[in-house]
């Protein structure tokens, strides 16, 4: 079966996700000869993103700072700024990133929301690409637990450590939300549309769930690629292999939509990562090809390790690079060539 190939000689690509593994990916891309459109989260209810939330009734601003910085073309200096957190001696401000309250009262100014508010500022940081939340109003995240309790909000989801059997969004006034045109637009006209890395129920999931976000990454001519994640993590993948993640992913939208899954083989050395700087990691993922082919997904294993800072990372490089080479290539279940 070939569903895809890719003409143009600068691929359109749709990243989508939420929290730290987004902009170690699309830093990178800023190095290829690609059009980036990155699509964020907006359903996060935790840190300073959670208060600012809460406290000024925008959408959590976190995420798409970050994804901002990550392709911004300003002077490091600037970059630095937009990034600086208060000290915990500040009080009011403490743990407040300059950029965070930014894009809030650029939000506020506004008036409509803040997807606008989004736009002008990546002019002002010299985005090279397009960051677009993925709706124009917080979103709350539901999760049902196989022990059949249900919990909302990110952050209670996460240190609930129960086994979690599916999540869903809703907007504050517990409608069925809906995400920005431009969004739908971008996944439609993709060539390629890359799923993480991140958190499965917090950061890619709560993009999918949003109902024309999930139908179009079903309809979508392009090629559906999922970066399943190096470590399991406490309280949404303990004990997951790399199928297990894209099950999650299919049962979501009821289709087996995702076409490859690049998956890192490299082991991380015993003892390296810090628990206690990274709390919310486990294990390594486990790995079942078996079970990722009988699933339809063509399998990309590779050495797409980084380690640093005794924290374990996608090699953003090294990652991307795999992206673009597979721009250049028709889709096929033939997938011997890269294992």
């Amino acid at each position: 079966m070939i569903r895809y190939s890719n003409k143009r000689p600068r691929p359109q690509i749709v990243v989508i996700g939420g929290g730290t593994g987004l902009p170690v990916i699309l830093k990178a891309f800023r190095r290829q000869n690609a059009d980036i459109t990155a699509v964020v989260t907006v359903a996060d209810d935790g840190g300073s993103s959670g208060i600012i939330r809460n406290y000024i009734n925008v959408v959590p601003p976190g995420d798409i700072r970050n994804v901002l910085v990550a392709l911004s073309n300003l002077p490091e200096i600037y970059q630095n700024i937009f990034q600086y957190r208060f000290k915990s001696k500040d009080q009011f401000f403490s743990g407040h990133a300059i950029g965070n309250l930014i894009i809030a009262a650029l939000s506020e100014m506004n008036g409509d929301g803040i997807f606008n508010a989004v736009q002008e500022l990546a002019k002002m940081m010299k985005v090279d690409g397009h960051v677009y939340p993925v709706a124009n109003e917080s979103l709350i995240l539901h999760a049902a637990f196989n022990d059949g309790t249900k919990i909302a909000g990110e952050a209670e989801i996460t240190a609930a450590a129960k086994t979690i059997d599916h999540v869903w969004v809703s907007s504050t006034e517990n409608k069925q939300p809906a995400a920005v045109p431009e969004v739908i637009d971008a996944i439609m006209h993709a060539d390629q549309i890359v799923l993480g890395p991140g958190s499965l129920f917090t950061s890619i999931l709560p993009n999918l769930m949003i109902s024309n976000v999930g139908q179009a990454v079903c309809q979508t001519q392009a090629e559906v690629v999922y970066i399943c994640n190096i470590m399991t993590q406490k309280g949404e993948t303990e004990h997951f292999s790399d199928a297990d993640h894209v099950a999650v992913l299919h049962h979501h939208l009821q289709k087996k939509f995702i076409d490859t899954v690049l998956v890192n083989t490299e082991p991380v050395p015993h003892d390296y990562l810090d628990h206690q700087k990274y709390d919310e990691y486990l294990y390594q993922v486990k790995h079942d090809f078996n079970g990722l082919r009988s699933q339809g997904c063509r399998v990309i294993s590779d050495n797409f390790l980084e380690l640093r800072n005794h924290g374990v990372f996608h090699n953003g490089g090294q990652v991307v690079d795999e992206l673009m080479r597979l721009t250049s290539r028709p889709l096929s279940w033939i997938d011997n060539e890269f294992n």
